[in-house]
């Protein structure tokens, strides 16, 4: 008899149909996290251009849903990098100033992608935060339903936030480079197969840090619902590339967005040594000083 596959902790997925029955919960703050990537594919320096899912909010969102700029608000601006995690104490101020903390329930969606929430989920979840959950299937899902949408601008007051950092999740080139060749760590690539084989120059050299897998974050979700797999076809996925729960896994995709997508999943599942490379590929394919591989 087959067992049956679970999430491991349900409580940080949260369905549309839930959330529609709770919406005039005030304990509960929705919070649009959308942001659009216009790849270039031909100045590796700068490998997409970033636009804010702002206006598309405006026009369009969750009733009562408050809208979390990422690149604006939530990176270190001063990176050479698009999405660099400020440092811990800026990062809790600014959640706190947007309404993000105590006593609330935090829902996290987006419009394009699951990835966008799951980026966010982490940055909070490193913090010590963690009453907050990404709403399975984003806009798309809940407009696939019927459900009504509203527009304007919604902002909530401040709230209470107490910083508690889990400072070993994100990582930087250093440790990625010290686990090369190391068989009780994964380095997982969440970007699509064509960047992974070196056949796409996105970031610029081509290929993929030596000795990493490949299970593009697109993979993990359901490509007509935009809805996670089920836990049972997720697993496999993972154990089908050899992946056990004893091992360190340290995913990275192109700036750390994709690879908490994978993270997030990886967690669910019960693997437990999870860390997520936060520059990626727009730091390593471009310092020559670091290993790569086609």
């Amino acid at each position: 008899m087959t067992k049956s596959i679970y999430w491991k902790y349900p409580e940080h997925i949260v369905q549309a149909e839930w959330l529609k029955n709770e919406i005039d919960n005030e304990k509960i703050r929705i919070f649009d996290c959308t942001t659009y990537l216009h790849y270039t594919d031909n100045d590796p320096s700068k490998p997409y251009i970033v636009e804010s899912g702002f206006e598309d909010y405006k026009n369009s969102h969750i009733p009562g849903a408050s809208f979390l700029d990422l690149q604006k608000d939530l990176s270190n601006n001063k990176s050479a990098y698009r999405f660099t995690l400020p440092n811990w104490s800026d990062l809790a101020q600014c959640f706190m100033k947007l309404g993000i903390g105590e006593p609330f329930n935090i829902i996290l969606y987006s419009r394009n992608g699951l990835q966008w929430s799951t980026r966010v989920w982490w940055m909070l979840y490193t913090l010590g935060f963690n009453n907050v959950s990404v709403l399975d299937g984003g806009l798309i899902e809940w407009q696939r339903l019927g459900y009504l949408t509203e527009k304007g601008i919604r902002k909530y007051n401040s709230a209470s936030f107490k910083s508690n950092p889990k400072n070993d999740i994100f990582v930087y080139k250093e440790k990625v480079l010290s686990k090369i060749g190391n068989k009780s760590c994964i380095i997982l690539n969440a970007l699509t197969e064509d960047i992974h084989l070196g056949l796409n120059p996105r970031y610029g050299r081509l290929g993929r840090i030596p000795g990493s897998l490949n299970i593009p974050f697109h993979d993990l979700v359901n490509t007509k619902s935009g809805k996670l797999k089920q836990p049972s076809d997720a697993l496999k996925i993972f154990k089908d590339k050899g992946f056990k729960k004893n091992h360190e896994i340290i995913n990275y995709c192109g700036g750390g967005i994709a690879a908490t997508l994978d993270a997030f999943v990886l967690l669910q599942l019960g693997y437990y040594k999870i860390k997520i490379y936060d520059n990626s590929m727009s730091e390593w394919a471009m310092d020559k000083s670091l290993p790569i591989e086609t």
